[in-house]
């Protein structure tokens, strides 16, 4: 049996790391990312559709409570992608503007993809939701050119 060192609990302390660690720590940074991406996301959304982003709006979008939301956009605020005040809209820092446009562009890629495959649209919008946050630049453009040929 392979002993790990208790700190890392990624590579055994007798050889190498296993192959696939990379993967488990990509899909465990794509989690963490997956909420502020949501977030930037429909902050955006909201902005473009109504003029504004309150966090009552966000917590029915994502049927959450405002609680939930408020904890969520401290985080966000933490992290410099918004900007807000107490009882005020949220509003998008210019690094949350853009990585809210990088998460619709992989959305869009990913959910013209699932289509071109034949996918219902409702369907396909649901699981664009999640696979958004999960695929890699290259599995993208492949998406995006095997979604172009259709």
């Amino acid at each position: 049996m392979t002993e790990f060192h208790p700190d890392t609990r990624t590579a055994p302390l007798d050889g190498p790391a296993d192959p696939r660690t990379e993967a488990f720590q990509g899909v465990r940074e794509a989690r963490r990312n997956e909420l502020a991406e949501d977030y930037v996301e429909l902050i955006a959304e909201l902005i473009h559709e109504q003029g504004e982003a309150r966090p009552v709006d966000i917590a029915t979008r994502l049927g959450v409570k405002v609680p939930t939301v408020s904890k969520t956009l401290d985080r966000l605020a933490r992290e410099g992608l918004i900007t807000r005040a107490k009882y005020r809209s949220v509003f998008l820092t210019d690094t949350g503007r853009a990585l809210a446009k990088e998460c619709r562009r992989r959305h869009e890629i990913v959910l013209r993809f699932l289509i071109s495959l034949g996918l219902d649209p409702e369907t396909a919008e649901r699981d664009a939701e999640g696979i958004e946050h999960h695929v890699s630049e290259r599995t993208l453009a492949l998406f995006a050119a095997f979604a172009n040929r259709s």
